[in-house]
């Protein structure tokens, strides 16, 4: 255990870090180019517009054949360009798809949600890696490290997921890849090309600039990108700034590629960077955030079938503290040391590393067999400097929230499907995932108690445990298709999936009122505290689609698909004390929880529908389509609402294409949330309705977006948008119960995209 007293001393540390790691990741990507033998010739695929041409074609996740259910969505090229004009935030783009929600986080940190279940829950994949949130807040999630501009193809698995796209999750599964590499036509010489984009958006004056640069012969490609973006406080509907919605990120990749006849190997590695983001839900902010990755992926098509391998690394550096002062205004910031000053810094410093083989063997005509193994070692310090040089709520001493902690995780699945007649599929899956987890012992900032602290007595309790957990855990799915005729399909499935407690869930193990308020990625304001003797969670998901269309796929279309999960041990949180009912200092609320086991389920339905209206006229192309989702989430024992359930919600949008137009009139809706979980003292949220108005025109090489989000400028809160914080901090109001947070007014938005 090291004492770091000062975070004066982190940032240089860290910046000789992020040198090093610069030369790591270049002498890696120089030293896997020259140990890939000389490609055989290029393997032929037909070229873009701009001389280019895609990768050879890989049969691993491709999302042929029931690894992607009917519940599963993709989205990619116009429908990811549309989304990039209204937001910095990668998990906002998934807004739409069916099942799909955000809660709300920072500007670039949202949380999806499926199915009434975030985060950890979700097996979310970038580039097909696993990332896992370095913070107590969860301020640095899996999406966070990739911006808009660089996706290229985002996938979601909507309740039942095979085994073969992830375990250790019971809600779903995401995966965003980014765009893939492009190569010269064979015998075209050396292929340049180049993407410049950049976006402005009124409501908090942000401003968002892209770039992509390519170099690539028939057989090597080489391509650098990079995205900045910065953006103040927002104003919603009335025009009041809601605070501590501002943000700054940077993010730089460099992708080099390899391809033979039968072969491809990919290197992918990057920084991002983050001065700060604003959280309004949350009691502290991110005053500092650095991530450092490499990953390096490899195909090679065999007789027998296709073998794919990948091995990753990411180490991030992150920091809490406040951008805000009590009696409103920002923080000042010590030039000296660049840290916010004063507050209460929160350090954490995490790596994820591991690695993934994977193989699809076509054993006959309708059989597939696909197999797998994979490995994920994550490595968590998370320490806060003592504030104080003397014997206080926050000092003399460092206090040691995770020391050492680590989370191992092996996984080896094994999968079949099966086509046993034109029209009847079936998939079978099996999985093992033993997870191990362990953590160091711990110190508060001084070893009394008082002041509504414990830290003598919470720190000699948890280092007394055994901090050692092995979870063995096993997934299953079961799903068949059936399909009769050319304008319909069917297809039922059963899921079993398991998920162990993440390191703060099992190990942040201090009941005081400060400490634990640290706590928590939920936007509620409450505490949380660890609960050492937690079980994984295990999830029973039935689910049925049926999907109804014309033959061609052309004209309409209607999909429904409910759904029923039964959660053993789910993990929720109970109050463990209460501290007469009075609002602490820096917003907290008056409950302490604790993570604990309970059985719960949820339930609930997604449709979607589309239909073209009018085709091939002198006025262009209009579509219409749209969907509607429900889900109601129950804690079994004592009948409480689970939180963060979404109330019914829908979203229509009238599409228009005439040559170089593209054109969109969106209405969403959401019903009122009257179902709140009274423990975490959820607000409810009134119904609300928005339209959004966008339209943009290509020109060759050039394109022009605008558009209008909040068309009418309406005052709503969302339901899953947390309890607002940071304008009881501004207003100093340290007494006041926060109410829901405030969503964005009236956004002008427009943006262009150069290609060269």
């Amino acid at each position: 255990m090291s004492d770091l007293n000062s975070a004066n001393s982190y940032r240089p540390r860290l910046m000789r870090s992020l040198l090093g790691s610069t030369a790591l990741l270049s002498g890696t990507v120089i030293a896997l180019a020259l140990a890939l033998p000389e490609a055989a010739s290029a393997q032929q695929a037909t070229p873009s517009a701009n001389g280019a041409t895609p990768l050879p074609p890989i049969s691993v996740d491709t999302g042929s054949g029931l690894t992607a259910p009917l519940s599963s969505s993709t989205v990619s090229g116009n429908g990811l360009s549309a989304s990039r004009l209204s937001t910095d935030d990668t998990a906002k783009m998934l807004l739409g798809l069916p099942g799909v929600s955000v809660a709300t986080g920072g500007g670039i940190s949202s949380l999806p949600v499926i199915h009434g279940m975030a985060d950890d829950r979700l097996k979310t994949l970038l580039d097909g890696v696993p990332v896992s949130a370095a913070c107590p807040n969860h301020m640095n999630p899996v999406l966070s490290y990739v911006t808009p501009a660089r996706v290229g193809e985002a996938e979601v698995w909507a309740g039942l997921s095979p085994v073969s796209q992830g375990g250790d999750s019971i809600g779903g599964t995401i995966r965003i890849d980014p765009k893939a590499p492009v190569f010269a036509q064979p015998g075209q010489g050396l292929l340049t090309q180049g993407e410049i984009s950049s976006f402005f958006r009124s409501i908090n004056s942000s401003v968002t600039g892209a770039a992509d640069v390519t170099m690539a012969t028939d057989t090597y490609s080489f391509g650098v990108n990079g995205t900045a973006a910065h953006a103040r406080d927002y104003s919603d509907g009335k025009g009041d700034v809601v605070h501590a919605t501002r943000y700054e990120n940077y993010s730089g990749e460099g992708v080099f590629s390899v391809r033979g006849a039968d072969d491809q190997l990919t290197v992918r590695g990057g920084v991002d960077y983050s001065p700060y983001e604003g959280f309004v839900n949350q009691p502290m902010d991110m005053t500092f955030n650095m991530s450092q990755h490499i990953n390096a992926r490899y195909n090679h098509d065999f007789d027998w079938g296709n073998l794919q391998s990948e091995i990753y690394w990411r180490q991030v550096h992150h920091e809490m503290n406040f951008l805000y002062q009590w009696g409103g205004g920002p923080l000042t910031i010590n030039p000296a040391t660049g840290q916010f000053l004063p507050g209460m810094p929160m350090l954490t410093h995490g790596h994820d590393l591991g690695y993934s083989v994977k193989a699809e063997i076509p054993l006959s005509n309708g059989n597939t067999l696909r197999i797998g193994n994979e490995f994920n070692r994550q490595t968590l310090d998370d320490w806060w400097p003592a504030t104080f040089t003397t014997k206080s709520m926050m000092g003399p001493n460092t206090f040691w929230n995770i020391n050492g902690g680590e989370r191992n995780r092996l996984g080896t699945y094994a999968e079949w499907e099966r086509q046993w007649s034109s029209q009847w599929t079936s998939l079978l899956g099996v999985r093992n995932d033993t997870v191990i987890m362990d953590t160091g012992n711990v110190q508060g900032y001084n070893t009394g108690s008082g002041m509504g602290q414990y830290y003598g007595t919470d720190a000699a309790a948890f280092n007394a445990m055994n901090h050692s957990h092995v979870d063995a855990n096993f997934d299953v799915t079961a799903l068949t298709r059936y399909t009769p005729s050319d304008e319909s399909t069917y297809e039922a499935g059963y899921a079993r999936k398991t998920r162990s407690p993440n390191l703060y869930e099992r190990y942040s193990w201090s009941s005081g009122m400060m400490s634990s308020g640290m706590i928590g990625w939920f936007g509620d304001d409450n505490m949380y505290v660890g609960n050492n003797a937690l079980k994984p969670e295990v999830a029973n998901t039935f689910s049925a689609s049926a999907d109804w269309h014309d033959a061609a796929h052309k004209d309409w279309g209607v999909k429904v698909t409910p759904y029923y999960t039964y959660v053993q041990n789910y993990i929720d949180a109970d109050p463990i004390s209460s501290l007469n009912g009075h609002r602490l200092s820096m917003g907290m609320p008056y409950t302490v929880l604790q993570f604990n086991n309970h059985d719960a389920e949820m339930f609930g339905f997604d449709i979607s529908a589309s239909k073209a209206i009018a085709h091939d006229t002198g006025y262009g192309d209009f579509d219409v389509n749209g969907n509607i989702g429900w889900v109601r989430g129950i804690r079994l024992d004592d009948n409480q609402n689970l939180y963060h359930m979404m109330p019914i919600n829908g979203k229509v949008s009238l599409v228009h294409h005439l040559d170089g137009w593209s054109s969109a009139f969106e209405v969403r809706w959401v019903g009122s949330k009257d179902l709140v979980d009274s423990t975490r003292s959820e607000p409810t949220t009134p119904g609300f309705a928005l339209l959004n108005l966008r339209t943009a025109y290509t020109w060759q090489n050039i394109t022009v977006s605008a558009g209008i989000d909040n068309l009418l400028n309406k005052q709503y809160y969302d339901p899953l948008g947390g309890v607002d914080i940071k304008d009881l901090r501004y207003d100093n109001d340290r007494m006041a119960s926060p109410g829901p947070v405030p969503a964005p007014g009236r956004s002008f938005n427009v943006g262009m995209t150069v290609k060269f």
